[in-house]
């Protein structure tokens, strides 16, 4: 499991080293890619690897999409860490991009990676028809704007100090992080052209994203700066609306238990071709909780 996940983490980071270097070289670069690289777990990118192997799409292909996927996700990261935003310092064991530098470079160079990462999917080289890169632009598009990471980012600040029904939490959190998420699942399912699988695996992402933001929640709680590579015991002081925050953290870790058997069981029809996905949530769901029990 070890090796599959550092194969893919480098060979993430190489293709996007690649890219940016045949980049026209301006001012906003350097920003991008201290925004980008070379930190992060890269479990999006795994994610499209593991149901990408389900379906039997090129591994080529994946990696672009990824790439791709890997610039949205950073562009909501320097976004997020704003004075405006959560106004975080540290990030991925690092000074915050705005921190860095500035916050009008910040906003810029993640403006640039959310449009670069379209311009990963337009390219030549992803040898998809037509049809099939316009879907995965649209629905890219879609988990990245105001119905999802960017609608969830709004609810979530919006939602501070204010108490929520857990149905309200949930939706705010399935659209900040499980949106992406369901991309990773149901782009793959694009590419190889199956579509009578796109319900299960939008729901299975949708399931998978709000199991990472519980278990990232738990780390907020009881989490060390030191291991989770930011700052830790935020949102409680920021009053969020978090599950934990309204069922109490057992309960919350019980629902989280069960969201997981929930997944598995959704899975369970692709038999040993699964084990990939399952592997990936069992390892990083557990990495989550162990920073949670040695808070």
């Amino acid at each position: 499991m070890q090796k599959k996940l550092n194969k893919i983490v480098n060979r993430t980071n190489n293709y996007l080293y690649k890219y940016f270097s045949k980049q026209k070289k301006t001012e906003l670069i350097k920003p991008m890619l201290y925004g980008l690289l070379p930190g992060g777990k890269k479990v999006r990118s795994k994610i499209l690897f593991d149901i990408g192997s389900i379906f039997m799409v090129d591994k080529k292909q994946i990696l672009q999409v990824a790439a791709a996927v890997e610039c949205i996700h950073a562009y909501s990261l320097i976004h997020d860490d704003l004075p405006c935003m959560d106004n975080d310092n540290l990030r991925r064991g690092k000074l915050t991009t705005h921190k860095k530098f500035s916050e009008s470079t910040a906003i810029l160079a993640g403006n640039s990676l959310l449009t670069i990462a379209f311009q990963i999917l337009s390219e030549k080289r992803l040898n998809l028809n037509e049809q099939k890169k316009i879907k995965l632009i649209n629905l890219l598009s879609e988990s990245s704007g105001h119905t999802g990471i960017a609608g969830g980012q709004f609810l979530d600040l919006s939602y501070e100090k204010i108490k929520k029904t857990k149905k309200q939490i949930i939706d705010m959190q399935i659209k900040k992080t499980g949106k992406l998420f369901s991309f990773c699942c149901v782009a793959p399912i694009i590419m190889s052209g199956k579509t009578k699988y796109l319900n299960k695996f939008n729901k299975i992402g949708n399931e998978i994203g709000l199991l990472f933001q519980i278990a990232d929640d738990l780390i907020d709680l009881r989490g060390k700066t030191s291991s989770a590579g930011k700052k830790t015991k935020k949102d409680l002081k920021m009053g969020k609306a978090t599950l934990i925050s309204l069922l109490g953290t057992n309960n919350t870790i019980k629902y989280a238990d069960n969201l997981k058997l929930k997944i598995f069981k959704s899975l369970k029809t692709f038999g040993k071709k699964g084990d990939d996905i399952r592997e990936t949530i069992k390892k990083y769901v557990n990495q989550l909780l162990n920073l949670y029990a040695l808070g």
